[in-house]
């Protein structure tokens, strides 16, 4: 229903068009507020850069941070990342991540980050201890956000904006009426916008998904999704349809779909009930950090990278480094 409202499909997106107008003039004199200096952002030491998006729902921002992080490494730079981390709840902020760091504390998606690319992450409802705590135990140059555009407490050096290339902005109106957090007129003020498939307009870098072979969560055995039997298919991410369609893709054989809320937490009860003896359960990478710890041996994910297209990736990344020196 939610995806039909924001799409203008349903009517009904004009029942919710005055709290939109009360949620449009409270983000609009928040961000006013900041720009006169009547509020303060904190400002790090180092450069920061904040990859975020202007629409509620999963636009593939996670993939591009751990893109980003990987590419910096690979350049010799020190990055660290840090996010408000949502779905968890630590007894205690700011938290560094560790190894043994659950889901639970820090939420999926700076796990999932943290495991993939072994830079340091940390998170908190106040970003700019996040930024704090990384600063005081790593020698990191660059700091990225996992989301957090709409966070004008921290200050940013780059701005990075990820838009799902095929949902693009919806109806274009504010939170609840539409997906907007802010308007599209926003985008130009940033410094880099990235579309997720569909079609990249003028000046827009494309980017894809790619998945590679399902990973078994027991054994890290590796096997192409077409090879696995009798699948059931789960995605606690922004937008499930785009993980289904990614295993169609492949060449994969779904016989259900459960599309989960973002973030949701999972037991072991719950996932375990998916499937029927004899079926495969198949979740995404953000699914799987919070199942591995009481994984069954017909559970498997499906990694994805993300791969930017173009010239302005370099660009983009050649500022980044300049920024990092």
């Amino acid at each position: 229903m939610i995806a039909r409202i924001w799409s203008g499909e349903s009517p009904l997106w004009r029942l919710l068009l005055p709290l939109s107008w009360l949620y449009g003039l409270a983000s609009g004199v928040i961000r006013l507020l900041y720009r006169l200096g009547v509020k303060r952002a904190w400002r790090a030491p180092v450069p920061v850069v904040v990859v975020g998006n202007l629409t509620a729902g999963g636009n593939g921002k996670t993939p591009v941070v751990i893109w980003l992080v990987e590419q910096l490494q690979k350049r010799g730079i020190r990055p660290g990342v840090v996010s408000r981390g949502y779905g968890g709840k630590a007894a205690q902020y700011p938290l560094l991540l560790t190894p043994e760091t659950t889901t639970a504390e820090a939420g999926d998606e700076p796990v999932l980050i943290y495991q993939r690319t072994g830079a340091p992450v940390a998170v908190s409802p106040v970003r700019s201890d996040a930024v704090k705590a990384l600063l005081a135990e790593n020698e990191v140059q660059i700091i990225i956000t996992d989301d957090g555009l709409q966070h004008y407490a921290l200050a940013r050096d780059k701005e990075i904006v990820v838009i799902d290339g095929v949902r693009r902005f919806g109806n274009g109106w504010w939170l609840p009426a539409g997906p907007m957090r802010e308007r599209a007129s926003r985008l130009r003020s940033v410094d880099a916008v990235i579309v997720n498939g569909g079609v990249a307009l003028q000046g827009e870098i494309p980017m894809q998904l790619h998945p590679g072979k399902a990973v078994n969560l027991l054994t890290g055995e590796r096997m192409a999704v077409a090879e696995l039997p009798a699948l059931v298919a789960m995605a606690g991410i922004g937008h499930p349809p785009r993980f289904f369609a990614t295993l169609e893709q492949c060449g994969a054989r779904l016989e259900k779909r459960v599309p989960l809320a973002d973030h949701q937490a999972l037991t072991a009860e719950q996932v375990d009930a998916l499937a029927e003896p004899g079926q495969t359960l198949i979740m995404t990478e953000k699914d799987a950090v919070k199942c591995r710890a009481f994984a069954k041996e017909n559970w498997w994910y499906l990694p994805v990278d993300a791969e930017l297209s173009g010239e302005q990736p370099e660009y983009l990344l050649k500022e980044l480094i300049a920024l990092a020196h």
